[in-house]
């Protein structure tokens, strides 16, 4: 078993971190709001420190999922960052959702101190980190990666290294991209639905098991016909990776016109006060319209 950090306990970091210590690792957590680290502690075992530097000090690996790009720099390099507690040949991972620009510049930064940087943005949702079944997407050296892959692997189903660092981060742009569409692909569905008078629940159970059926159908559906939107995974969460995935595809020449035109109805959503409603109120846009 290993020495390991893991610094964020939000609605992902805290379930990943417990996970890993529950399979026997030891496990030190940092959190900005100290108070959260407290309770991990009393609910896992395991020890917090008051810094990532402090957090990181003689850890194999240090695992990291916080809000974004601004916060993991603070994490990474800030005064009492974790680079500057690891030592020679320690691995850093990264589970945030970041710009592919951050993550360049922290593996030079963590290449410069003789420290390993493994991107790994994870997707699965608050449900998929509780449950330990999450996908993880990684870039970064392939050896760096063979070395963490077994810890990554206590809290995935799926894990796997793209390509070399960036393409973790780039994997999960894909992921959004695709989600954005399908979920409004569903409300609109669903609110066809409920216009026409159909029974929501019956045109679902049949029409899920053909070529319309996706995950998003199965798992948020029912709520959505309930008007309840709170499974974890905020709007303004979601408005920040497709504002990534947009600026992104400004630099490489992709064409997102479907992207940016549910960006902006998350953004309408926001503009309802849904701003920590889950990803699946798009359908709630819908309904204020009439």
């Amino acid at each position: 078993m290993a020495k390991l950090a893991f610094l964020g306990l939000g609605v992902m970091g805290a379930p990943m971190a417990g996970h890993l210590q529950k399979a026997g690792h030891d496990v030190t957590v940092y959190n900005r709001t100290a108070s959260k680290a407290q309770d991990w502690v009393d609910t896992y075992g395991g020890q917090m420190a008051k810094t990532p530097f402090e957090a990181a000090k003689g850890a194999e690996f240090v695992m990291c999922c916080v809000g974004n790009d601004d916060d993991l720099r603070s994490v990474c390099t800030g005064d009492d960052g974790a680079f500057k507690g690891m030592t020679s040949g320690a691995i850093f991972v990264d589970h945030t959702t970041v710009s592919a620009q951050v993550t360049a510049e922290l593996y030079a930064a963590a290449d410069a101190a003789q420290i390993s940087f493994v991107d790994a943005p994870v997707s699965g949702g608050q449900a998929g980190a509780e449950n330990g079944v999450l996908s993880i997407m990684c870039g970064g050296d392939q050896g760096a990666y063979d070395r963490a892959q077994p810890v990554m692997e206590v809290y995935s189903k799926m894990c796997r290294r793209i390509g070399e660092s960036g393409a973790g981060q780039k994997t999960k742009m894909c992921n959004q991209i695709a989600i954005a569409g399908l979920v409004q692909g569903l409300s609109e569905a669903l609110h066809f639905a409920e216009k026409a008078g159909l029974d929501g629940r019956a045109v679902v159970e049949v029409i899920s098991q053909g070529a319309a059926g996706s995950w998003q159908m199965t798992n948020r559906y029912e709520t959505m016909l309930d008007d309840k939107f709170d499974h974890g995974f905020a709007v303004d969460w979601m408005r920040k990776d497709l504002g990534i995935c947009l600026d992104t595809a400004d630099e490489n020449g992709a064409s997102l016109p479907v992207t940016a035109l549910v960006d902006q109805f998350y953004k309408d959503v926001q503009k309802l006060g849904g701003g920590r409603w889950d990803t699946s109120s798009l359908i709630k846009r819908l309904r204020a319209m009439g």
